[in-house]
């Protein structure tokens, strides 16, 4: 029976269906904020959000008895925890003044794509791995942010105290440089009282964007494919395993009809 609810909850089939689940949900969250299409199917979409809960909650029920008796090699997986986190979360009620936190808390639930799509947890798993390397970089990024911002204070806070009033402000106003969200409207006020402002400008786009936002996409891109590699060898690894596992079985099955056929001499 084990055995076969360890084949379910790995099913393709199975995997589908959770997405379209989700999928589902994600619909009803977005239907509840047109008045004109929940208008008078509010009983209805709360019904079917109980009926995704319950779905839900058997899934875990599933992989947890699949998982038995070590349960906790079904905590040892993130995403399960993940997973488990978010159906924990749903079933506790919220009524009254905390209705409106328990809707919110229903946006969970569409974030458990991540969690089934292999594609959508290969680049989360990237983006975590990232978080350390990036330290470096945001280090680098806010201190020319600062030597930037002091400058830009010091050269432009008379003719352009809109945008260079104060150290906040032009650290502000360096954000929106750096996004390169109208950045020439900015330049062209300190243009026309200064005509060497444009290096000021330039020399901080080369910089901070082409360079520094660059070296951002860089480490993602170099931790991807660590992340890709990984994944291959563990899938090797577990293929590896897969096949000892089927040899043994074989092996024994050899064994036992090498026994019976000696018994029958006998």
């Amino acid at each position: 029976m084990q055995a076969k609810v360890n084949a379910l909850v790995h099913n393709q089939w199975f995997e589908r269906f959770i997405i379209s689940v989700i999928v589902l949900s994600g619909i009803l969250i977005g239907i509840e904020t047109s008045r004109s299409l929940s208008q008078g199917q509010l009983h209805w979409i709360e019904t079917i959000h109980a009926i995704i809960l319950g779905i839900f909650v058997i899934e875990v029920i599933l992989k947890l008895y699949a998982c038995a008796p070590d349960v906790k090699k079904y905590f040892k997986d993130g995403w399960n925890v993940f997973d488990f986190s978010i159906v924990v979360v749903a079933l506790i009620p919220f009524t009254g003044q905390f209705a409106v936190i328990g809707r919110l808390l229903r946006l969970l639930r569409v974030a458990r794509l991540i969690s089934v799509l292999p594609e959508l947890r290969l680049i989360v798993t990237t983006l975590i791995k990232t978080i350390p390397s990036m330290f470096h970089v945001v280090v680098l990024m806010l201190v020319l942010f600062y030597i930037y911002a002091v400058a830009g204070f010091n050269l432009f806070h008379e003719s352009n105290p809109q945008y260079w009033g104060d150290l906040g402000t032009s650290m502000l106003t360096l954000f929106r440089i750096v996004t390169l969200e109208s950045w020439t409207q900015i330049m062209y006020i300190d243009l026309a009282v200064h005509d060497w402002a444009w290096i000021f400008y330039v020399s901080f786009i080369v910089i901070g964007t082409f360079i520094i936002i660059n070296l951002f996409i860089a480490l993602v891109l170099n931790n991807l494919d660590e992340v890709k590699e990984q994944k291959k060898a563990l899938e090797r690894t577990q293929n590896t395993e897969a096949h000892i596992l089927n040899n043994i079985v074989l092996i024994r099955k050899q064994l036992q009809e090498i026994e019976k056929d000696m018994h029958q001499k006998q």
